[in-house]
């Protein structure tokens, strides 16, 4: 069995167009994430200003100065530190950027002329203690992964489309009318076929952490994510959890959605005869759930949230509701993702057993 398995993963990873897209993930993953490293900026409102690099130290001096607990004293002194007042031009103070902290501040104490709105700190964030630092680094990696893990979900139909359905040119008459076609040859493709998925999910998920903290370094992985500059979506996630928890459960829902996008694809692999149609089909099932018009507001979005492309789409399904123990939702997305994993299993092996050789 071993032999069949090793022999399976080497043609799904042989494969031209799996080799192709596999190498576009990777380009993709350090485009991105250079790219939005170089576009950084910030002015610490004094004669430092930079892009890249020079924005990046900018913004972590300025973390430095303010880093700890978030309390009322705090945020009146950084509305008064950092907060432009006088050279706003009219515009409002809430927009204005100059660096992650004042943009952070800003966006939640200040009014439109960059005065203290009268917020305290219970009143934005309840009773929550809100440790806040340097997470505009880690946020952009968050954003990033999010674009990377979806093209990967992509990727993974390209390379599991083919195991059952590149067979059905001619190469299903050897193999189901051999000895063991129906039962190992058959158990080979589905395991081989997983393992590829979990190898190269792996392998991403890790590039793009490694290349997180190269750029970033370590600093506000166990800061607040609720005190983020406007910019990021990431602060809309009404829960107080790290950047190190929202990395986690993001690298979570990138296996629980490489599994489940397994699943459903080697099934399509095994009912549909030509390699473009099965993929063609994973596709669009895949991103199907994205057009249907369930508000999120309502019961139904709940379980729309629990297919794969909103996985590697983090957002809505981290955004749900917290559960017992301080545990998101989101963890739904593992027994979820197990359901299709076992149904795309058994499922693709029975009806490659029942195809009719002619």
């Amino acid at each position: 069995m071993s032999k069949l398995i090793r022999f399976e993963l080497r043609k799904i990873f042989t494969t031209r167009l799996t080799q192709i897209a596999l190498i576009a993930v990777l380009l993709l993953s350090v485009l991105f994430s250079f790219s939005t490293y170089q576009n950084k900026y910030a002015f610490d409102g004094v004669s430092n200003e930079g892009t890249g690099r020079t924005a990046v130290e900018i913004d972590k001096s300025m973390a430095a100065k303010y880093e700890g607990i978030l309390t009322d004293e705090k945020v009146q002194q950084m509305m008064s530190d950092l907060v432009p007042k006088s050279d706003s031009h009219g515009l409002n103070a809430i927009y204005i950027y100059r660096n992650a902290m004042q943009s952070a501040v800003a966006a939640r104490f200040s009014d439109i002329n960059g005065n203290w709105n009268g917020l305290s700190v219970s009143d934005v964030f309840g009773k929550e203690e809100i440790k806040i630092g340097y997470v505009d680094g880690w946020l952009s990696t968050s954003q990033n992964i999010a674009k990377v893990f979806f093209i990967l979900s992509l990727v993974i139909i390209i390379m599991i489309a083919p195991v059952f359905s590149a067979e059905y040119g001619g190469v299903d008459n050897i193999i189901l009318t051999s000895k063991y076609g129906k039962t190992k040859c058959a158990t080979a493709k589905v395991i081989a076929g997983i393992f590829a998925v979990l190898m190269v999910t792996a392998f991403v998920a890790v590039i793009n952490i490694l290349i997180g903290f190269l750029l970033y370094g370590s600093k506000g992985l166990d800061c607040s994510i609720l005190f983020a500059p406007l910019s990021f979506v990431e602060g809309y996630i009404p829960f107080n959890i790290t950047c190190g928890t929202l990395l986690k459960y993001q690298i979570i829902l990138a296996f629980t959605s490489a599994i489940s996008v397994a699943g459903f694809t080697l099934i399509l692999s095994a009912v549909c005869k030509n390699q473009m149609v099965a993929l063609v089909a994973s596709a669009t099932v895949h991103v199907l759930p994205i057009m249907l018009p369930v508000a999120e507001t309502s019961t139904l979005f709940r379980f729309i949230v629990l297919l794969p492309l909103y996985h590697s789409q983090f957002l809505s399904i981290m955004s749900v509701e917290q559960i017992n123990g301080g545990m998101l939702y989101a963890i739904w997305a593992i027994p979820s993702a197990l359901a299709f994993l076992m149904i795309g299993c058994i499922a693709s092996r029975k009806a490659f057993a029942k195809h009719q050789v002619s």
